[in-house]
């Protein structure tokens, strides 16, 4: 699969600073398994749906919801916007609903 996203080095070097410590069990490769995480967010995808080159996808989920969890990610988001001077939050909703295919005939009266 040729359009996997992986972080770079520049990137990963940005991110460490917010990383949690490890405790006791050293911690899987941070690379592989944020960038999983990043490409089942931006794809919409199940965590089951995970491609096997980003890992088992318990793994990307658990650490997903720990991070979370702790905030950590929040962290992550705020202090890479603090280094750009934004005041402001903008949020970008691309969200959108599947009407069943009936949808449009459920307020017509028959007859």
């Amino acid at each position: 699969m040729s359009d996997l996203f992986w972080l770079s080095d520049a990137q990963m070097a940005r991110l460490e600073p917010y990383f949690p410590k490890s405790h006791g069990k050293p911690r899987v490769d941070d690379r592989r398994v944020l960038s999983g995480i990043i490409f089942i967010n931006r794809n919409g995808l199940r965590w089951r749906d995970a491609p096997k080159e980003y890992g088992p996808h318990k793994t990307l989920y658990n650490r997903w919801k720990r991070w979370s969890d702790k905030g950590i990610f929040a962290k992550m988001m705020a202090g890479l916007a603090a280094e750009h001077g934004e005041k402001k939050t903008v949020m970008i909703d691309a969200t959108y609903l599947k009407a069943h295919r009936t949808a449009s005939s459920l307020g017509v009266k028959k007859g």
